[in-house]
């Protein structure tokens, strides 16, 4: 693409434009790189490249919200890095990319994002910015998390109760993060899973021979996932900081969220493409393969009902943003784990049919209408990471980042034909009605009916300012409202007894020094709860001469009066 084009004037002619709340049948201009008219008989300069869009829908351009580009996880890389995936993104009509920085644990933040930057920079065909992960907590780690926000463009950090000795934080440890996240303004993305109880599950679960894939289902039950959630909103909601909830999986996490929405917590929910639109029952395929390519995590739930109920709630705003989680690993890298599960790289692939199979499923499908459509794939993230209305909108002063949608059109989703890495795609075969025929990224017309004339290196990072008003605006009011105040009274001015100040009263037994078997505080010869007693017939105490009998005349219960 010539360097001239990225200053081209485009005029898309009779379309309908669809906004997250609007739709109206609209002309757009757009120039050096930004929507600079929006309506009907148009007064534009000549030498414009005109794109009809008659029967067709003009919509923002996708903003998937968790891409993982270039990345080393679970001892595999990903099979696309910022070039194939982001040029992936652009065919399936995603305008802008969130990508992952997943420090080890004790790396340094910093260096982690700087090693991230320095390889999409080179390689991104859209723009993309990035979260960071908070792997590890200390003085360190909230010194560096305030540096990126202040220095480096980035608004969000991913938190995991989660993978146990990797990535998890403890409960105080969330805390402080949370509350230093509300501290600087920053989105708090919380991945909620029981990870002491998913270890203890993979234990199990390997010792009893399940060591397929569909281990991954078995170990991680959905009330993980719910109690994890619940604990997630209580510890957010104590610290006052908005939070929003990552790869919600299953009814009962849903129903979580549906119910701190209700009692007017600031809570946000996104589930994932594949969580949406399938089921845990690939697990149990007899093809290995089949069934591996499907590991990802929390892992597909077995109730046929799941995807149909994330759907609904996609549709009536309880969950807010759909992802692709797009994390590709090829079939043999997936078999590092084909004797134990816990080794099966966790990832599905997704950056380039996102938006068609959530067309197919949920627009065509009746769940959504095509404004929700572009809430949950576009509109809804904007507002989420402070883009709005740059991104994720169609008006005049917005980036030019839009596809043109065609809902009559229809293509089958083909692993042969895909641009995104990997050798699987979970929707090999569907047949999606409504395709992207055009995608234009920052007024560049980089995609035209399945031709790129997208550039290496084209896009850019894209830094992200803290406080959205979308999550902080109402948090902030309500600190405000709710803050804590000690109550006025007069002192007090009675007597005061002085308290003991010689002596060691015994307590029982410390709590920090139990002994290995609780003190006996009854008068008996035995304590049956530790009993000693022997098969052999002697006992501990025979040596104690025996108790006289007592007669019991009102036995425990009282006496009975019944006719027998």
């Amino acid at each position: 693409m010539s360097s001239s084009s990225a200053l081209a004037r485009i005029l898309i002619k009779g379309g309908k434009v669809v906004n997250d709340d609007c739709t109206q049948e609209a002309d757009v201009y757009i120039e050096n790189g930004v929507v600079q008219q929006v309506g009907r008989e148009l007064m534009i300069p000549g030498g414009a490249k005109v794109i009809d869009a008659s029967r067709k829908l003009v919509m923002p351009g996708g903003i998937d919200t968790s891409v993982h580009l270039q990345e080393t996880f679970m001892n595999a890389s990903t099979a696309d890095d910022y070039y194939s995936g982001t040029k992936a993104a652009l065919a399936g009509g995603t305008t802008m990319v969130i990508g992952h920085v997943l420090p080890e644990k004790n790396e340094s933040l910093l260096e982690a994002y700087e090693s991230c930057r320095s390889m999409a920079d080179p390689k991104a065909c859209c723009d993309y910015a990035l979260h960071v992960g908070v792997t590890w907590w200390g003085p360190k780690v909230q010194a560096e998390m305030e540096k990126l926000v202040r220095e480096h463009g980035v608004n969000s950090f991913q938190l995991f109760m989660a993978y146990k000795d990797m990535f998890m934080l403890r409960d105080g440890e969330l805390f402080q993060a949370l509350q230093h996240c509300k501290d600087i303004g920053a989105v708090a993305r919380v991945h909620a899973e029981n990870g002491e109880l998913v270890a203890e599950g993979a234990k199990e679960a390997l010792d009893l021979g399940i060591n397929g894939p569909e281990g991954i289902e078995i170990s991680r039950p959905e009330e993980l996932e719910s109690e994890a959630t619940h604990r997630a909103i209580t510890i957010a909601n104590r610290v006052h900081c908005p939070i929003y909830l990552v790869n919600v999986s299953s009814m009962s996490a849903g129903d979580v969220v549906a119910t701190a929405k209700m009692q007017g917590k600031v809570v946000h929910g996104e589930t994932t493409l594949a969580h949406a639109v399938l089921n845990g029952l690939q697990y149990y395929h007899q093809d290995w393969a089949h069934a591996a390519a499907y590991v990802t995590v929390p892992p597909l739930r077995l109730d046929p009902n799941t995807p149909n109920f994330l759907m609904s709630l996609l549709g009536n705003d309880t969950l807010n943003v759909v992802s692709s989680d797009h994390r590709p690993f090829t079939i043999n890298q997936k078999a590092m784990g084909k004797d134990d599960f816990t080794k099966i790289p966790h990832g599905v692939p997704g950056i380039q049919d996102r938006m068609s199979v959530l067309w197919e499923r949920g627009v065509v499908g009746g769940k959504l209408d095509e404004n929700q459509f572009v809430a949950v794939t576009s509109s809804n993230a904007a507002k989420i990471y402070n883009l709005y209305p740059r991104k994720g909108r169609i008006v005049p002063g917005a980036d030019a980042d839009i596809v043109v949608w065609d809902p009559e059109g229809s293509k089958t989703i083909s692993v042969e034909s895909q641009v995104q890495g990997g050798d699987t795609n979970l929707y090999d075969g569907l047949r999606c009605h409504g395709v992207p025929i055009v995608t234009i990224s920052r007024g560049r017309l980089v995609y035209e009916n399945g031709v790129f004339t997208c550039a290496e290196g084209s896009g850019k990072f894209y830094p992200l300012r803290t406080f959205p008003d979308f999550l902080y605006k109402k948090m902030v009011q309500r600190e405000k409202c709710q803050a804590l105040k000690p109550v006025e009274r007069e002192p007090y001015t009675g007597e005061v007894v002085e308290g003991v100040v010689s002596g060691k009263r015994d307590f029982g037994c410390s709590d920090l020094d139990t002994p290995t078997r609780p003190c006996t505080r009854h008068g008996g010869v035995r304590d049956l709860h530790e009993s000693s007693f022997s098969l052999s017939g002697a006992q501990i105490d025979d040596s104690l001469p025996k108790r006289s009998s007592a007669r019991i005349l009102a036995p425990p219960g009282g006496r009975s009066s019944g006719i027998w």
